[in-house]
């Protein structure tokens, strides 16, 4: 994974989070510039960089917009093309980098949210803004799948905040409902382990009622609990195919995500992904050295 662009000066520390890493930034004033006769060398490979400015000011130039930022926002750029990025004074920022291929936005798209700052005081915002300071400190202590199941939640956010951005998100009681939604997804990730976890202990933890919760879910044409089930499945289909899994019973990597039966477990994963989990990780056994 690239560096930051302002890593020339000041302490950098990272962490993983999933296949991405969170990096944090506290450095000396600068200036980061991206020519245009460099950018256009291998853009499907570029990065797009989701950053906090957590301290200080800074300006972005890119795509026609030159902002002023200043301490709490997120902003947005592309590292595949021409862009000017300044911090005036002293400053710490927290930053992902994600792969442009996993993000599944057009260059339209793209084009509709960087440097065009996310405030602090804003539902997707605030979400993401308080989302990745808790990252900084946290995002070594995630599980590597755990830490895979966040990092998806960043470039959900940047999805929704696209879709905001083109229009088919106008208004802000809709905005507001998918910060909420995206909140509680990276709650169930964080939860999944847990086999308590539940719609009603779900929306306890976000002081919402339970008919809510599921009217949120509803315009994602399914349920809280078959959300669960799913993010479940797939952390156990992952975890079955994985070479330091190959000691555990497949009842164990059940339980390890929640599932209390395994019974229940075998008879979803064979409905979900059309055999059993023996006949899965049979399939995907990694091969050996």
């Amino acid at each position: 994974m690239a560096a930051p662009d302002e890593a020339g000066s000041g302490t950098i520390r990272t962490a993983p989070l999933g296949r991405l890493q969170v990096t944090t930034v506290e450095g000396d004033p600068r200036k980061a510039l991206r020519a245009r006769r460099l950018a256009t060398q291998g853009d499907e490979d570029q990065d797009v960089v989701v950053k906090l400015l957590s301290k200080g000011s800074a300006r972005l130039q890119q795509d026609a917009r030159d902002v002023t930022l200043r301490a709490g926002d997120v902003f947005v750029y592309d590292r595949g093309r021409p862009f000017r990025l300044t911090f005036p004074e002293r400053f710490r920022t927290v930053s992902v980098m994600i792969p442009r291929r996993m993000l599944g936005l057009n260059e339209t798209q793209l084009r509709q949210i960087t440097a065009s700052p996310l405030r602090p005081d804003t539902a997707l915002g605030g979400l993401l803004s308080t989302f990745l300071d808790r990252l900084a400190d946290t995002a070594g202590n995630y599980r590597p799948h755990i830490g895979e199941l966040l990092a998806r939640n960043v470039v959900d956010i940047l999805t929704v905040l696209a879709d905001e951005r083109l229009g088919s998100t106008s208004t802000d009681t809709s905005s507001g409902d998918a910060a909420m939604l995206l909140r509680i997804r990276a709650y169930i990730d964080r939860h999944l382990a847990d086999p308590e976890l539940s719609p009603r202990t779900i929306a306890g933890a976000h002081h919402i009622s339970v008919r809510y919760l599921h009217k949120l879910f509803e315009a994602e044409d399914t349920t809280a609990g078959r959300w669960i089930q799913s993010r479940r499945l797939e952390a156990c289909r992952r975890d079955l195919g994985r070479r330091e899994t190959m000691g555990r019973t497949i009842a164990a990597v059940a339980h390890g995500w929640g599932f209390a039966s395994a019974a229940h477990f075998s008879r979803v994963f064979r409905a979900a992904y059309g055999m059993s989990p023996s006949e899965w990780r049979d399939a995907h056994r990694p091969a050996a050295r």
